[in-house]
This record gives C-alpha cells, structure tokens and sequence, in this order.
C-alpha cells in the first residue's frame, strides 16, 4: 500500500513539473524574428562635394533580419546586408565611379554588412546599437542611434492576414578613410565623414 502511495505521489509530482515547465515556457520563448521589407527599406548616404553641398545616394538592395522582444525591449541577432553594386546616387558616371576600385570596389566586395547583437535602451523608443560595419574587407564599430516608430498590424495586409510590422528610423555615421577609401579625402574634394539614413519596415516573422 505505502509502495503504491510512494508510486502515485511520484507521478503527481512528475506531472506537476511538466505543467510548471509548460507554464513557463512561453516567457522564456526567444524574442520574435523580424525580417526587413525591402519595399519598404531605405538605407542613404550623404557625402560633402568640395564644401559646396551634399551628395544623397542610396543603395537599392538590401535585406536583413533581426529578433526584437516587444516587452522587454530587447534585441538581438541584428544583421544588415548592402550590396554594394546596388549603390545609385541619380548620376550614371558617378555611380560607376563609386563601383569601383577608389570607392566600394563592388567587384571584389560585393556587400558591406552591419552586424549587432545587443542595445542599449536610451528612452521609451529610443536604443543605442552598438555593432560592426564590414566595407572593403575590414570590419570596424560602428553605432547606430535608432528609433523604434510604432509596431501593429499593417493595414495593408490581405483579408486572411494581416502582417505584423514594425517600423523602425536610424542614423549612424563612419569615416571612409579608416576602411581605406581615401580617394579626394587629402585634398578636401570628397568628404571623409559618412553619415547613414536607415529607414525601414520590418515583418514579424
């Protein structure tokens, strides 16, 4: 009697755990995976000409994913690829010249990727991501200040679903020089200082 007792309070007890762990298991789920819209993803430069104004370019491919945990605010797994190839800045000769060897050197680095795994929550949807950039066969830090715009189901969706998306702004900036890109930098015809706009959609995965 006392071994059938022993053996029952066992298996109550087993069960009990694998509903505590069942219980638990949704708040230690990861974070959930976003992956970038490339509709709806913008990633521009600007580079000083000679002083006199500002050149606006843009890369027009671009993909990327990252996991975000919406009640804790956590991110993680940030990964940005460019190609490099892709770059357009609404001028033919220019944008060859920027393809090759002085500039991105597309043919032999055909991407130039931003990597992060974590970062730092500076207010309610501000964050400062603190990664690599990797251009031209270096990879150096680089930190983004980044603003986390609004996060709902589109209402662009289908009358079956409706997408999860997230919107997202950032700027960074970065020398060309430290990647070696130093074409026009001595002579003060090329800005040496790059700064970044990123703005893109994201769907949850």
């Amino acid at each position: 009697m006392r071994a059938n007792t022993l053996t029952t309070l066992t298996l109550w007890a087993a069960l009990a755990g694998s509903a505590s762990l069942l219980m638990t298991a949704p708040a230690q789920a990861q974070a959930a995976r976003y992956e970038l819209d490339p509709d709806h993803t913008t990633v521009a430069f600007l580079v000083d000409h000679i002083g006199y104004a500002k050149i606006l370019g843009l890369f027009r491919s671009v993909r990327g994913s990252y996991r975000f945990d919406e009640a804790t605010a956590t991110l993680s797994d940030v990964r940005i690829e460019v190609e490099t190839a892709s770059v357009f800045s609404n001028q033919r000769k220019r944008d060859d010249h920027l393809k090759g060897p002085d500039f991105l050197n597309s043919g032999e680095f055909p991407r130039m990727v931003f990597t992060a795994t974590s970062a730092k929550r500076s207010a309610e949807r501000n964050f400062e991501i603190s990664g690599q950039l990797e251009l031209l066969g270096k990879s150096l830090p680089l930190t983004l200040q980044a603003t986390w715009n609004k996060s709902a189901e589109s209402p662009l969706g289908g009358p079956l679903r409706k997408p999860y998306v997230m919107g997202v702004s950032a700027r960074g900036s970065f020398k060309r020089s430290a990647y070696g890109m130093n074409y026009a930098v001595a002579n003060g015809w090329v800005g040496d200082e790059v700064p970044l706009i990123i703005e893109f959609e994201a769907v949850r995965q």
